[in-house]
């Protein structure tokens, strides 16, 4: 995959536009989902480099824990809510009940995402969510959270435009979320 974020961008929408066209939903019934596999991609990768800083401080006595991982501000993964165990799952596996599954568990983890990810995955065929999350493996881990961040971006537009005039509902422009966070924290 390109390493270029603007390639990047490109070429993730164009698999993920492909696959929506394919799967007779509306670009808003396939938005929600669709961010928060990029979502978590995302803080997968921040996990595995938080593990390995992480790795060397256990001990006998103590194990390594959610807590030791939100001390880092980093959200804490359980084993089978990791993008590398969703992407190993059989092909003969309910992938949208195992999604929708990791994202319960991050919650549960993650006490402050209660209620906030997406787990309504299987409305989805096994097919085109293993596609989503081959393409979005393919997402470089090294990214930072900007570029993260300017992928969300992109495809939070692209859903927007999609859906017309009633886009504006979920989509808030780069500048009007500049100013309030400006408003907010001078």
């Amino acid at each position: 995959m390109a390493t270029d974020i603007y390639d990047i961008q490109q070429t993730l929408w164009a698999i993920a536009d492909e696959l929506r066209a394919n799967s007779n939903l509306s670009s808003s019934e396939y938005s929600t989902p669709v961010l928060g596999l990029i979502f978590l991609k995302f803080a997968d990768d921040r996990f595995d480099e938080a593990r390995v800083e992480l790795e060397g401080t256990g001990s006998d006595r103590r194990r390594i824990g959610p807590a030791d991982y939100h001390a880092k501000q980093v959200l804490y993964l359980p084993p089978d809510a990791e993008f590398d165990a969703l992407l190993a799952l059989p092909e003969a596996a309910d992938i949208g009940q195992a999604i929708s599954d990791a994202m319960r568990m991050i919650e549960e983890h993650n006490p402050d995402l209660d209620g906030v990810l997406p787990k309504d995955y299987q409305r989805f065929e096994n097919k085109t969510l293993f596609e989503l999350l081959r393409a979005f493996d393919g997402i470089p881990s090294d990214l930072g959270g900007d570029a993260f961040g300017k992928i969300y971006e992109y495809f939070l537009g692209k859903f927007a435009m999609s859906e017309g005039q009633r886009g504006g509902e979920f989509f808030t422009p780069t500048s009007i979320v500049e100013l309030i966070v400006r408003m907010i924290e001078p």
